[in-house]
């Protein structure tokens, strides 16, 4: 089942002048992939997992998650399908400091709004349990290592079940053990739990150890 149909996909900047970031990309990704998005600074591949995270509507082409399309939806349905289908990993983890792990786990489920609080919190905790970091679920985030903090950020983005975590640079702020760790996390969850994961990087270890990769230049997608 493909979770994600790109086709004819191009995106202009207009600012200070009109220029084209993205030329005609098109690929699926199916559900429980790990696909790395690579290529060299400026290639677009930003841009384009910004346009797949549905925060940019400015563009020619199609979108589908889940088969639904993109383009033309309201600004609220679009949060609202983000929230449940889509989970985010940065390079920096953007956890609120003074909140706890197992809170800042939860936040996106309160957002939700599916269940009850008990039960967000106990999927909260088996998530911090998964990733090795429940014995910091009660610590606030600040006193956090790095690695545990993307930990608890990789938690967070499971939390609400998505169909697909959109990663970027997630090792980026990452030493080499603890870029081991967070790969090895994703490619366990997309075998075991047939998450999908497409993740842009300049790790070229991470994205060669991908199932798949997609290499982008000057906008256009050259492998993938």
């Amino acid at each position: 089942m493909n979770v994600l149909e790109v086709s004819g996909l191009n995106k202009f900047f207009h600012e200070p002048v009109r220029a084209q970031v993205l030329k005609d990309v098109g690929f699926q990704v199916e559900r429980g992939e790990f696909v790395a998005i690579t290529g060299k600074s400026g290639c677009g591949k930003s841009t384009l997992l910004y346009l797949l995270s549905t925060m940019d509507t400015d563009f020619e082409g199609s979108i589908r998650i889940a088969g639904e399309q993109m383009k033309g939806k309201t600004n609220r349905w679009l949060a609202a399908f983000r929230n449940r289908n889509i989970g985010f990993v940065f390079q920096f983890h953007y956890l609120l400091p003074e909140f706890t792990s197992l809170e800042n786990v939860m936040l996106p489920a309160r957002k939700l709004g599916e269940y009850p609080a008990e039960h967000i919190e106990q999927r909260a905790m088996q998530l911090l349990k998964l990733l090795d970091v429940d014995d910091q679920a009660l610590k606030r985030a600040a006193l956090l290592s790095g690695g545990q903090q993307q930990r608890v950020a990789i938690a967070r983005a499971l939390i609400n079940d998505p169909l697909i975590v959109m990663g970027d640079e997630p090792t980026g702020n990452l030493d080499s053990a603890n870029s081991t760790t967070v790969f090895g996390l994703f490619k366990e969850l997309a075998i075991e739990r047939k998450q999908t994961f497409l993740v842009v990087t300049h790790d070229e270890d991470f994205a060669q150890r991908a199932h798949r990769r997609i290499h982008m230049a000057d906008g256009s997608i050259v492998v993938g």
